[in-house]
């Protein structure tokens, strides 16, 4: 795995959040992941799916992003990178944007590549 190929596989994942269809981001997610977020712990695949959902709902044309993309470690069956996010939206018909820092981690499932494990956070004050 070179890191060509796994920002790849992460940008397609920012591709269908983006996307704003849950049915795009699951293709990418595995069954068994576990996101953390500052407000909510997702132990289920239907946990991430209303997670993102209120989301959407709350901010309307949210973009995502990733930015100073490191990957941490890199084998054949996992990688894991850190990065900034930025998300930019209308939250009650007004511009707004934010951003935190991520943590992904990847695994090898079947011979594809699958999120197990997402962590947002804010920055450090």
């Amino acid at each position: 795995m070179n890191l060509n190929e796994l920002n790849i596989i992460l940008s397609n994942y920012i591709k269908a959040t983006n996307s704003h269809n849950f049915t795009e981001v699951k293709k990418c997610i595995d069954l068994e992941a576990v996101y953390w977020f500052t407000s909510k712990t997702c132990e289920s695949i239907d946990e991430i799916e209303a997670f993102f959902c209120n989301t959407w709902n709350l901010i309307r044309e949210e973009k995502y992003s990733a930015h100073n993309v490191k990957w941490i470690s890199i084998s054949n069956e996992s990688a894991t990178c850190i990065y900034n996010f930025k998300w930019e939206g209308y939250i009650d018909g007004f511009k707004k944007s934010g951003g935190g820092r991520a943590t992904n981690v990847f695994q090898k499932k079947n011979d594809k590549w699958l999120l197990t494990h997402e962590h947002l956070s804010s920055f450090p004050i």
